[in-house]
């Protein structure tokens, strides 16, 4: 996870350095330039401009975490605005951190969530606005943030929780032939959700509001919402001639630290001059994935895009001072870094969440 805290005082920076220390994510902290803080440490980052370094900004973090007026917060981020589904999370806070307020993607985005992890840190009031979450609901939008799910129509999502609101049943089902159902109807479970395992088969029904969870097209109507698993593609940069053993050791520790396996990578990516590595090859084989390659100009595109840190001697080598993270964004329309690129012997392991 990546956050980007954005201040406008020196009484700011102090709360933001709080938070940079204690968020479990790789987090940025933009400053004004003018007040002349030291930046020694990689992680703070003069602008001169707000709007200009929020529009930067909003397409390379997962949230973005305003200590200013709501105000400002909203209109720096207005014009950048797509999709509940895709946008980051977006957070503000006064400066004596008295409140925390989840402006926007408080379920998909995770606000509402790392708005009551900053009040904890800060021991401030979390102000959250969201009717299931007021109203104590388990939203399966929130849900399936939290299952790396992705609600599909968003306009149906509406029309779930309007029901959840109303007190009205919800039926969860789980895909027989999804490779983690049972993954999914355990996590249902610990959050005292009842499922499902079956085959889709007839359409249900337009009075029974349900959730489905599957990666197949199935018959819908207006009161079904369908929680597709996001995909995972794991980028992997590595030196001539390294085995698929290493690899496979390389990947697996990656993936041990999102609490994941091997198994559930659908992708491995890396750069073109990558494509004929034996045991790169010999691993997408083992894992039963695909794996793509990447020239330099597309990797560097990225790079600006999601403003990924770039490694001075990769860029003398290869021509992209990104590989591993760079190459798996490439794969997805949106995405989200779950690990930042991370060295393992030989081997440079990332690994990248659809949104």
């Amino acid at each position: 996870m990546r956050y980007a805290v954005f201040t406008l005082s020196l009484r700011g920076y102090g709360i933001a350095r709080l938070l940079e220390g204690n968020l479990a994510a790789a987090v940025d902290v933009f400053v004004p330039a003018k007040d002349d803080i030291a930046t020694d440490n990689a992680c703070i980052k003069p602008y001169d401009s707000l709007r200009d370094v929020v529009k930067r900004a909003f397409r390379g973090y997962d949230a973005l975490i305003f200590i200013m007026a709501a105000g400002i917060a909203v209109r720096m981020v207005a014009p950048l605005l797509q999709s509940k589904l895709t946008d980051p999370a977006v957070i503000a806070l006064d400066e004596r951190a008295g409140h925390v307020l989840s402006l926007l993607s408080g379920h998909v985005g995770g606000a509402n969530a790392l708005t009551r992890r900053i009040a904890d840190i800060l021991g401030a009031e979390p102000v959250i606005t969201t009717a299931t979450d007021v109203n104590a609901k388990l939203a399966p939008d929130a849900l399936a943030a939290e299952l790396k799910l992705r609600p599909y129509p968003r306009e149906h999502i509406k029309n779930i929780n309007k029901g959840l609101l109303e007190n009205e049943k919800i039926s969860y089902f789980i895909d027989a032939g999804l490779r983690r159902a049972s993954f999914y109807h355990d996590g249902l479970k610990k959050r005292g959700i009842v499922s499902e395992i079956k085959i889709p088969g007839e359409t249900l029904p337009e009075n029974i509001l349900c959730v489905w969870i599957t990666d197949r097209e199935i018959p819908i109507h207006g009161n079904i919402l369908v929680l597709q698993p996001r995909k995972l593609v794991a980028g992997i940069g590595c030196r001539r001639g390294t085995s698929e053993k290493e690899l496979y050791g390389a990947l697996a520790a990656a993936c041990r630290q999102i609490r994941c396996e091997p198994a559930e990578v659908n992708l491995l990516a890396s750069t073109i001059l990558k494509e004929h590595e034996a045991g790169l090859l010999s691993l997408a084989n083992q894992l039963g994935t695909g794996i793509r390659f990447f020239s330099q100009a597309e990797l560097q595109l990225k790079i600006a895009e999601y403003s990924l840190e770039e490694s001075d001697f990769v860029k003398q080598q290869i021509g992209a001072g990104n590989v591993c993270e760079a190459a798996a964004l490439c794969c997805v329309k949106a995405g989200q870094i779950a690990l930042q690129k991370t060295k393992f012997m030989k081997v440079t392991v990332a690994l990248i969440w659809e949104k």
